[in-house]
This record gives structure tokens, sequence and C-alpha cells, in this order.
């Protein structure tokens, strides 16, 4: 393993969120998102040595999904489905600024 690789690996935890911290930021229990990741709707989250972390997309998904099943009483995987459905929009929104189309 290189230095480099050592300097970029220390750079990108950094960049990572706790389960209690994305919890806090949701208002949420940390059981809920444990339930959620169980069940396969946070794709982009991983643990490492028992840890959960979650990128700050992760973060944006989890308030979407909060927010979806709060306010129209939506199922956890309903709430996923519209999740990406919002995702995939804001990337097809980037792309297009990028174009200058947007």
């Amino acid at each position: 393993m290189r230095d480099d690789d050592i300097l970029i690996g220390s750079l990108m935890e950094e960049s990572w969120l706790t389960l209690e911290q994305v919890a806090a930021a949701c208002t949420v229990e940390p059981e809920w998102l444990i339930i959620h990741i169980e069940e396969g709707l946070f794709p982009q989250t991983e643990s490492v040595a028992g840890t959960w972390r979650f990128s700050s997309e992760s973060l944006l998904r989890a308030r979407r999904m909060r927010q979806l099943e709060r306010d129209f009483d939506a199922t956890p995987e309903l709430a996923a489905l519209v999740a990406d459905m919002q995702e995939e929009l804001d990337t097809l929104r980037a792309q297009l600024r990028r174009r200058g189309q947007g």
C-alpha cells in the first residue's frame, strides 16, 4: 500500500457520516435506519468494522424517505422507490445544467 492510498483513504473517511449522525439529521431513531438498511433500501451504505457509514447522498435519501413515510404514510419500499426516482431526476437535471440546457 502506498502512502498516497493511505492519504486518500483518510480523506474519504472524513466525508462519511455515522448512523447516529444520520439518524439525528433525519430526526429518527437509529433503529429506523437499521431496518431500512437490512431491507436493502440504502444501497450506497456500507459497514466497515461493524460501523455503518453513510455518504451525503445517503443522508439526502434518508431525509426524503422519512419525509415520504411521515407525510404520505408511505411504506418503506414505496418511499425508497420515490427516492430512487428523485435521485434519477437530480442526475438528469445536473446533466442538463452541464450541457447548458437547464
